[in-house]
């Protein structure tokens, strides 16, 4: 085991550096100018000169990477060129959204998926099954953005739900009741696509293994099949479950940034955006950076629980 876990940390260190050299060199690829954006359009090129040199735009790309780089390993992800803050505070302030929205939606998420996969396992193909099977491959085919949309419709303006529409967003420290409610639309939303995947792998791997041996042994002692699903067939089936949800929620770090930015939720995803509007590259450098580190601690944490699970995987 700790011969797998070095191995994978090892691997990590990897993944992150290659992600670190490829969005630096993709984000000086993004059209716009920093210069323009902070001087204007009419100002002399000498003045811009100067801005580069002070913002440290003139040096090649290798040497920018390198000192991006050797100030990153210090704690320091640089000042922002627009509004002049560090980029690292305003991460920490903007982190903290994106964490409760992702715990509030996987909250509900796993809530639904499991009891309604246990539920759709017992008799595959009945009419329970197909109508969830339908109803998960409905929701799959809705893109988060146009199902915010809808909900933003429906409870913000047809129903008059305080707190649930764009710019809502209400502190967690100011209120947490007002929170929940400027956060519930948007945990529905990433709710309901994980849903969709956590039900369909868990319903599989149920049926299947409903029919191995050790099931019918239990069945033929008289278990109750409450206590057979919940006790005897949810962990050898939650293998597949916890892979998939490893590379859910590391997605949806990135994959929420849409509906945040809809919605007007000062999170990462909204700050990112902006970001990327004004051309402002070390705040979009440090959170990609951030948000990359993110998904792979994310995935590797995961990894270690399923190894905890089944051992095998770790000996293979």
């Amino acid at each position: 085991m700790l011969r797998y876990v070095v191995r994978r940390l090892l691997t990590l260190v990897g993944i992150v550096i290659v992600i670190s050299v490829g969005s630096f060199y993709l984000i000086h690829l993004l059209p716009g100018n920093p210069a323009t954006v902070i001087l204007g359009t009419g100002d002399s090129p000498a003045n811009r000169a100067l801005l580069y040199q002070q913002l440290g735009l003139n040096r090649p790309l290798v040497a920018q990477y390198f000192i991006w780089m050797g100030n990153v390993l210090h704690g320091n992800l640089g000042v922002s060129f627009i509004s002049q803050t560090s980029v690292a505070a305003t991460i920490r302030a903007a982190l903290p959204i994106d964490i409760e929205l992702i715990v509030l939606s996987q909250i509900l998420a796993f809530a639904l998926a499991i009891p309604l996969a246990m539920r759709s396992a017992r008799h595959p193909d009945g009419w329970v099954d197909r109508l969830l099977s339908a109803g998960s491959f409905t929701l799959l085919s809705i893109p988060p953005f146009i199902l915010i949309v809808l909900l933003v419709l429906v409870v913000s303006i047809k129903l008059g739900v305080a707190n649930t529409g764009p710019s809502a967003y209400v502190a967690l420290g100011t209120d947490w009741v007002a929170n929940l409610e400027s956060l519930s639309l948007p945990a529905v939303t990433l709710a309901l696509g994980s849903f969709v995947v956590y039900f369909r792998v868990l319903r599989s791997d149920l049926i299947a293994t409903l029919q191995e041996e050790f099931i019918a042994m239990a069945r033929s002692k008289g278990i109750s099949h409450r206590r057979i699903m919940w006790r005897h067939a949810l962990r050898p089936s939650s293998v597949a479950l916890l892979g998939a949800a490893g590379v859910n929620i590391g997605g949806l770090l990135a994959g929420g940034f849409v509906v945040e930015y809809l919605l007007a939720i000062p999170g990462l995803g909204y700050t990112l955006i902006s970001g990327i509007a004004s051309s402002d590259y070390l705040l979009v450098q440090g959170i990609v950076l951030v948000v990359s580190v993110g998904v792979v601690l994310v995935n590797f944490l995961f990894d270690f629980a399923i190894n905890l699970i089944d051992p095998r995987i770790s000996r293979e």
